[in-house]
């Protein structure tokens, strides 16, 4: 019988190579035509640790990995001792059998000698890991090979060796999960960051600064070694108070730009991101979530981030929020919102969780299919130009300098149309009921867009959002009469989608990864009280059949 689902751990020591050994793996069942989920787990240190990756493949879309394991790939006895309980009944343990010395149940190899005799390289132990999960599930030689010899073009004979000794060693058990395979490309593989990457220049993005925090920084890491190709500007300041101000004066100057961090990185750009309220200088800021407070667990997964995200700066403005689900979401929506702080003239924040950030997945986008819209520009005599022109809709047509004769201010205090400062009642008020007009502008825009996503139509909705959507959704396969609901924008609220989404539901179940609720008391401050919440705070996603036990539990 041919394998559906195909979940497979490789773990070991910092150093042996396995993540790249997951995202090779990855990108072979991508070639094979399987849809997969990648998750890498690894500690905060600059080196050593334990390093893990769990893949997950399947003949139709997925949207997690799977913790009950059908090939567990052992280098070092510390993955043994914590992975071991997550293999199945008929699940295969291939381990390292000069790391682990006591009697187990499985089938050792001798890692450590072949990485000696093939260069004594450590991180092509990892190659034993990616070439064990390829011939459990009868991937052919040739396919493996050919992909070494790609990935690995100046190292390439030691590690295609290496590959050939584990299938000599395997021999008897290639094939054993026969997984199904075909000649059909289904889409691209990359992480959520590189998703959300190519999403903001298919908006126009046009400059990106940052400094690196995880899970944020692999966006600063991409972009800058494609920013030539991109045809973007990448800059790495001294620190995030400086991303902020000079994201500021590059989008001042009229280039769409885009600032990355987590939250403590983030906590530093408050003061800037309330003057793009004040100024309505649009600015797009990534906030990739990781548990906190303070340092937190810096490579783990949270949703702790959300109120802090619509709260967040001094004063009253508006500003977009929006967190997508996975990477196709990520990439049409991270455009679509840039498009909306031009128009509007707001700062805005793509919300996103370490899951999603730095998790692999098939991908399949039409960037053709994502216009870049130019913000309202102002087409009159240049001496008559008023930045903070007052109009119906909040909205003031924008110049960019240098124009010759046009006063083009931009101001941290209150001001008249002109931006000059003022203390006068008389400006003050028609300038924030200006300002604050926009958010009704917005709301009458995000009526026009996808800002609740609903799949199924079962009398149990589960409410969630982010990356733990996807968690939810595979979840939903194992469940009965459930509908999942995805509340993709955030602020402003929209009400009028999540109400519509939830008509004939009987009962409400939250999912987050919260241990307050955050996103279910949002919930209830637009009136929506849930029946039951679903909460986890370890630093670790859901298991979806672990969250589908614990659904039904409160169902």
């Amino acid at each position: 019988m041919e394998h559906d689902r195909y979940s497979v751990l490789i773990g070991g020591e910092a150093g042996q190579g396995t993540r790249m050994s997951g995202i090779l793996f990855s990108q072979i069942m991508n070639r094979v035509g399987r849809y997969v989920f990648e998750m890498d787990d690894y500690p905060s240190l600059i080196r050593g640790g334990h390093n893990f990756s769990v893949i997950t493949s399947c003949e139709s879309p997925i949207y997690s990995h799977y913790d009950d394991l059908d090939v567990f790939v052992c280098l070092d006895e510390r993955s043994y001792d914590l992975h071991i309980k997550k293999v199945k009944e008929d699940g295969t343990l291939i381990y390292n059998s000069e790391a682990i010395k006591e009697d187990v149940k499985g089938i050792g190899l001798p890692v450590y000698t072949w990485v000696k005799e093939e260069g004594n390289r450590p991180i092509m132990a990892g190659t034993v890991g990616v070439a064990a999960a390829c011939a459990l599930g009868g991937v052919d030689f040739a396919v493996l090979e050919d992909s070494l010899r790609k990935a690995y073009p100046k190292v390439a004979e030691p590690n295609v060796s290496m590959a050939k000794r584990t299938y000599d060693a395997l021999a008897d058990h290639i094939g054993k999960y026969p997984i199904k395979m075909k000649d059909e490309k289904i889409g691209a593989i990359m992480t959520g960051n590189e998703a959300i990457s190519l999403g903001a220049v298919a908006g126009g993005m046009n400059v990106y600064i940052a400094y690196p925090m995880t899970p944020a920084s692999s966006v600063l890491h991409y972009l800058a070694a494609n920013a030539d190709r991109l045809g973007i500007a990448v800059c790495h300041p001294e620190n995030e108070i400086a991303v902020m101000n000079m994201a500021l004066g590059c989008a001042y100057a009229g280039a769409k730009t885009m600032v990355g961090s987590s939250g403590g990185g983030f906590a530093l750009m408050q003061e800037a991101f309330s003057l793009c309220g004040q100024s309505e200088i649009p600015v797009l800021c990534y906030l990739g979530t990781r548990p906190g407070p303070s340092t937190g667990v810096p490579t783990y997964t949270s949703q702790g981030d959300l109120n802090f995200a619509i709260y967040q700066g001094h004063g009253e403005f508006s500003r977009i929020v929006l967190s997508p689900s996975g990477n196709n979401q990520a990439f049409y929506k991270t455009a679509e919102l840039m498009n909306l702080l031009w128009r509007y003239q707001v700062p805005g924040i793509l919300l996103t969780e370490k899951h999603l950030a730095e998790g692999t997945m098939t991908t399949n986008v039409d960037v053709d299919s994502v216009k870049e819209e130019e913000p309202a520009m102002f087409d009159g005599k240049p001496e008559d130009y008023e930045r903070y022109a007052d109009t119906e809709s909040g909205i003031s047509p924008m110049l960019f300098p240098p124009v010759e004769n046009a006063v083009i201010k931009a101001s941290s205090y209150e001001h008249d149309p002109k931006g000059y400062t003022t203390e006068h009642p008389a400006v003050i008020v028609p300038s924030l009921e200006k300002r604050e007009r926009k958010r009704k502008a917005i709301e009458e825009g995000l009526r026009q867009l996808t800002t609740v996503e609903t799949h199924g139509d079962g009398k149990v909705a589960l409410v969630t959002y982010g990356s733990t959507t996807l968690s939810v959704m595979e979840a939903a396969k194992h469940l009965d009469n459930v509908r999942v609901v995805q509340v993709i924008y955030l602020e402003p609220f929209p009400i009028w989608a999540v109400e519509k989404a939830l008509e004939g539901a009987e009962k409400v179940i939250t999912i987050e990864l919260s241990i307050s609720g955050q996103f279910t008391t949002l919930l209830k401050h637009n009136g929506i009280v849930a029946d039951a919440s679903v909460t986890k705070y370890d630093g670790r996603p859901f298991d979806p059949i672990d969250l589908a036990n614990r659904i039904k539990e409160v169902m």
